[in-house]
């Protein structure tokens, strides 16, 4: 949990230093994480990296990742996304209303996944898939070889990545959950912002910003995306070996310039969550991103990552 108070206090006082100690508590979560891995690379060459949607998986993964070779462990990251079925209308998952599911994790190919996970831990040749979003079709032409020598390591990130489908056929792979998990607390103890909303704002700044999608895009997905984690997601969090709190104290207050006038544009009423959140970030010092470091997990959000175009 955050303290409100703290937050506007360090916002008002000294920005910099602020954003300097929400990055280094970030990193030392990030260091902890790869020393774990690192210890655990004799049982398995897997990692597989899960959480909701706005976590900051994909920063996270490639930050773990170069931790790790810093420690002289070769590691890969490899999206699942690129594991997707080519869509086809007549076999794809479908919700109780007959909408095509894209939460559900049976959009992975599970058998294909589960073939290279076993190669790579006996050291073989795999070419991971690519899938193009765009078509909304695997490709046929672009993949990617890879072959894991001995001390290698491999993180599988992805929102299904700990669900039982993956994780019963690879029981010892390291297992690594990432979720945005504390609220922002008023001194007497009332919630000023949710960490859900965090992740919310996340995708909001994160889809205008790189897709050009309005924030009524986003929020007309919200709910679909909220049910795929209460029903894909959070169940299988258990199955993790380390949870990871992938929220900084100054992330609503970073994303309050970006997100602000893209939820004013809403129409009141339209949606109960925006009043809330809006209602959240008056009480909140907005933090100007000057302040926040290049390779800040913030920045998978507001852009200026160097990880954009990894």
């Amino acid at each position: 949990m955050y303290s409100l108070k703290q937050i506007n206090e360090a916002v008002r006082s000294d920005p910099a230093a602020f954003a300097q100690a929400c990055d280094a508590a970030f990193e030392k979560k990030v260091e902890a994480a790869a020393r774990r891995i690192a210890d655990h690379r004799a049982e398995s060459h897997i990692i597989l990296l899960s959480g909701p949607s706005g976590s900051g998986k994909t920063t996270t993964a490639l930050k773990i990742e170069e931790r790790l070779k810093g420690m002289g462990i070769e590691t890969h990251t490899v999206s699942m996304d690129d594991y997707f079925y080519t869509l086809d209308p007549d076999t794809a998952p479908r919700n109780r209303e007959g909408a095509i599911d894209f939460e559900s994790p049976f959009f992975l190919d599970i058998g294909l996944l589960n073939q290279h996970f076993a190669m790579l831990d006996r050291g073989e040749l795999i070419h991971v898939p690519k899938y193009e979003f765009a078509r909304q079709m695997r490709s046929d032409t672009f993949t990617r070889p890879m072959r894991l020598g001995k001390d290698d390591l491999v993180i599988f990130e992805g929102i299904h990545a700990l669900n039982d489908i993956i994780v019963g056929k690879n029981p010892r792979a390291f297992k690594l959950y990432i979720a945005a998990r504390s609220d922002i607390l008023d001194e007497d103890g009332s919630l000023v912002f949710d960490k859900s909303w965090i992740r919310l704002c996340r995708r909001i700044v994160r889809d205008f910003k790189f897709r050009g999608s309005d924030a009524d895009f986003t929020l007309k997905l919200w709910e679909n995306v909220r049910r795929g984690e209460r029903l894909y997601i959070s169940p299988y969090k258990e199955n993790a070996d380390l949870m990871f709190d992938s929220s900084l104290a100054l992330s609503a207050s970073v994303l309050k310039p970006f997100v602000t006038p893209l939820l004013e544009k809403i129409p009141r009423g339209k949606y109960q969550v925006v009043e809330d959140i809006l209602r959240g970030l008056e009480k909140i010092e907005a933090l100007d991103e000057k302040y926040i470091p290049a390779k800040s997990l913030s920045r998978e959000f507001i852009g200026g990552s160097p990880y954009d175009n990894h």
